[in-house]
């Protein structure tokens, strides 16, 4: 098992995503901290980009705030640094390629080393392009999460077999953001992952309330969460660490209730 499969040791995981320097880094570092405390299994940190394309509107905000505060990939690394002093679940980074490309690959990954993130998930690479990055990542034991949408049809098993970490499952077409209903196949989908490989299954994109982090972990291992929590943290600013952590500790109990 690896570090980023600990996070499903009891099974069912619920899984946070924050964007970086929204709405500083000091407030960054005490919210992810609290999320661990209240019951996280593995949190998403987004590195701020200006044209995150998987993004809707609540993240595309949170990203050019962050990126407004003077937010670079340098800081957010040291960021995690001082974070891992006190957080020992896995944690990973979602970026985009153009950043990565910029930063420069072995460079990135070699600080992923040095800061202990277990896992990247990058949405505009494809699977058929995943090679470009992979072996960088890898040779630093950084895994690559791939992700399938509900167009994936007849590359679900291909891109199963060959997943590593955890597979993020796009709940709906489009992007990110809070839904009121999802009415994709997911059981189905899951049901084809399941048949290609052992590996787990989060659920993301428009989750949001207890009821559908239930729905989600019980039709495959995780839900993830990210619009809901950005949106507390635009709400909440500077004092969104403890708003933040009892709405993770209630989606938490959600998800677990789906392991009974």
């Amino acid at each position: 098992m690896t570090k980023v499969q600990d996070a499903f040791k009891n099974k069912k995981a619920f899984i946070a995503f924050i964007t970086a320097g929204d709405p500083d880094m000091e407030t960054t570092e005490k919210i992810i901290i609290s999320m661990a405390e209240n019951g996280a299994d593995l949190i998403e940190i987004g590195i701020p980009f200006s044209d995150p394309v998987a993004e809707g509107p609540v993240i595309e905000q949170a990203s050019l705030r962050s990126l407004a505060n003077g937010t670079t990939t340098d800081k957010i690394f040291a960021m995690v640094k001082k974070v891992r002093e006190k957080v020992q679940i896995p944690m990973a980074f979602m970026t985009y390629a153009n950043l990565l490309f910029v930063y420069g690959k072995e460079k990135f990954f070699a600080k992923c080393r040095e800061a202990d993130i277990n896992a990247i998930i990058i949405p505009d690479i494809p699977f058929e392009e995943k090679d470009e990055l992979i072996s960088y990542a890898n040779k630093e034991g950084v895994e690559m999460v791939s992700l399938i949408a509900p167009t994936s049809l007849q590359r679900i098993g291909m891109i199963a077999k060959e997943a590593q970490g955890f597979i993020y499952l796009v709940s709906s077409l489009g992007v990110t953001g809070v839904r009121n209903e999802i009415k994709t196949d997911l059981a189905g989908i899951v049901k084809v992952i399941r048949q290609n490989s052992k590996i787990p299954v989060g659920i993301g994109f428009g989750i949001a309330t207890p009821e559908q982090a239930y729905k989600a972990a019980k039709t495959a291992d995780a839900a993830i969460v990210g619009s809901a929590i950005v949106n507390i943290i635009a709400q909440h600013g500077r004092n969104a660490p403890e708003p933040v952590g009892a709405y993770v500790r209630k989606m938490k109990e959600a998800v677990m209730r789906a392991a009974e």
